[in-house]
């Protein structure tokens, strides 16, 4: 009776985590550059005297979905979507450097480059700072020009962007780091669409479908529970003779 009980608990915590991993994909269906969290699970025997027959399954992470997002033109001088399998080089709230899709830029109160949540963009030289009152742009390679009134337009540096060789490994911040944690090097032929936007590669529908099947999953394995109860009530009924 217990290797009923043992299936059907290690089965509802396994769909109620797959639940929380596609209710977050789905909230972040319009978010910009969002990759899809992916969701798998293995089967480890429980360890101990007696329950060599056990097993349970546990969440493993095996990545996120690489596939891009659609991209779609917003005409703003700061947009930019990067092209292929580059990243966008950022100063992470923990000084370390990161990577990120989000290609949503903006300039704070001390005039450098900035993502929308206030992250600074990482340059070849180290964070873009803009002079006050300036028109910026930003080329397809990535280089971030400035001109003040009707002067000359003039370099201030390069955004960083990065190929990844290998997948990269999503941070609880949201955003993506090496695997090893040390610094990619920038990538010179990495390149952007400027004044467009990547979007989420979420579909809702799928994570909807999903989601009801990892529902109707659950309802089986509580219904699992409810008759393993009831056997055993009647178990004891049985053997108590009454």
């Amino acid at each position: 009776m217990d290797r009923v009980i043992y299936l059907a608990m290690a089965g509802a915590k396994a769909n109620m985590q797959r639940q929380d991993v596609l209710s977050h994909n789905l909230a972040n269906a319009a978010t910009n550059g969002f990759r899809a969290e992916l969701t798998a699970f293995r089967a480890v025997p429980v360890l101990g005297s007696g329950a060599s027959t056990r097993v349970y399954a546990i969440e493993s992470t095996p990545g996120y979905n690489p596939d891009p997002g659609a991209v779609a033109a917003t005409g703003r001088n700061l947009d930019i979507a990067m092209k292929g399998n580059a990243w966008l080089a950022v100063q992470a709230a923990d000084g370390t450097e990161a990577y990120t899709r989000a290609g949503a830029l903006d300039l704070n109160t001390e005039g450098l480059l900035v993502t929308r949540n206030g992250l600074q963009v990482v340059g070849d030289g180290g964070p873009i700072t803009i002079p006050p009152n300036a028109q910026v742009t930003i080329g397809g390679d990535g280089i971030v020009t400035a001109r003040v009134g009707n002067g000359t337009p003039q370099g201030v540096g390069r955004i960083k962007l990065v190929t990844p060789e290998a997948p990269l490994q999503r941070g609880n911040d949201g955003l993506f780091r090496a695997a090893d944690g040390q610094d990619l090097p920038a990538d010179a032929t990495a390149g952007v669409q400027t004044e467009a936007l990547e979007g989420s590669n979420v579909s809702p529908v799928e994570s909807m479908v999903a989601m009801i099947a990892a529902a109707r999953q659950f309802e089986q394995q509580m219904k699992m529970l409810q008759t393993a109860q009831e056997r055993e009530q009647s178990a004891t009924r049985l053997l108590s003779g009454s």
